[in-house]
């Protein structure tokens, strides 16, 4: 069953909307962002979700350590890395904290061959737009010679929105993950939340990929 993930989280009206609808993965972003929330803000959040749904830390070059830290506190449960030092973060939090599941995101840019070898030791893969919370989303035909790497482990984001969910249901990811295709005016809208999350559900259980 393709899994939900609900990105940029951060005001407790997002912790109520997602509350609600209960996707399996929100995303707390660390980077900078007009999404962005400090460790603090993601502590007080986070103790207002429900504890069916997996916190995920969003980081741009991160730094190991602080992710290390939210993880010990309790704040995240996965993280997802993007950047430049994908590959030496996710060595670092292997070192100390095998149990970390981390995703490290492979951008991909239409003009561009995709980036290769891919990063070894990560629990997940994330194929999304080279410009990370843009809104916009890549040729997702590009992933077509992926599909059993896609459908086994694999996320998917980008410009994800009610529009296009079924075309990305069709790759059979892993997961889909969503920020701006539910939001209004720059903020997290908790109908869209609702009406994404329903109809992803409805299509997997009318495919009878609903588990």
């Amino acid at each position: 069953m393709t899994r939900i993930k609900i990105c940029g989280v951060s005001r407790e009206a997002d912790i109520k909307a997602v509350n609600i609808v209960l996707p399996d993965y929100i995303g707390f972003v660390f980077a900078q962002s007009r999404r962005q929330v400090s460790p603090e803000q993601a502590l007080q959040l986070r103790s207002l979700l429900d504890g069916r749904i997996i916190s995920v830390g969003v980081f741009v070059d991160g730094d190991a350590e602080q992710i290390l830290s939210l993880y010990e506190r309790g704040v995240i449960q996965m993280a997802q890395l993007h950047g430049q030092n994908v590959a030496d973060c996710l060595t670092r939090i292997k070192g100390y904290a095998r149990d970390l599941p981390v995703i490290a995101a492979i951008p991909v840019d239409d003009g561009q061959a995709l980036p290769w070898p891919l990063p070894q030791g990560a629990d997940h893969l994330l194929f999304d737009n080279h410009n990370p919370g843009s809104g916009y989303a890549f040729d997702w035909n590009r992933l077509s010679s992926l599909r059993g790497l896609i459908q086994g482990s694999s996320f998917i984001a980008g410009g994800i929105n009610e529009d296009n969910i079924g075309k990305a249901l069709a790759l059979q990811p892993f997961c889909v993950d969503v920020s701006s295709g539910v939001e209004t005016n720059g903020h997290k809208d908790p109908e869209k939340i609702r009406s994404l999350v329903q109809q992803v559900r409805e299509t997997l259980l009318s495919e009878g990929r609903a588990s």
